[in-house]
């Protein structure tokens, strides 16, 4: 069997279903319980400093 025929048939059939339980676990890990606060957390981190600037660091221009 030549070699790319190979490495088609295995990129066809096994690393397919790889890739797809890959992405599958991703997105499971994304939407899991609990995961909901991190996520806020995560969003709200350009927002942090609208109630007033962050404090500059002494000598840092």
């Amino acid at each position: 069997m030549e070699t790319y025929s190979f490495l088609r048939e295995l990129a066809d059939s096994w690393v397919l279903l790889i890739l797809f339980l890959f992405f599958a676990a991703v997105i499971a890990f994304a939407f899991r319980p609990g995961s909901r606060s991190i996520h806020r957390e995560t969003a709200n981190i350009p927002f942090r400093n609208d109630d007033r600037p962050a404090a500059d660091k002494e000598g840092a221009r």
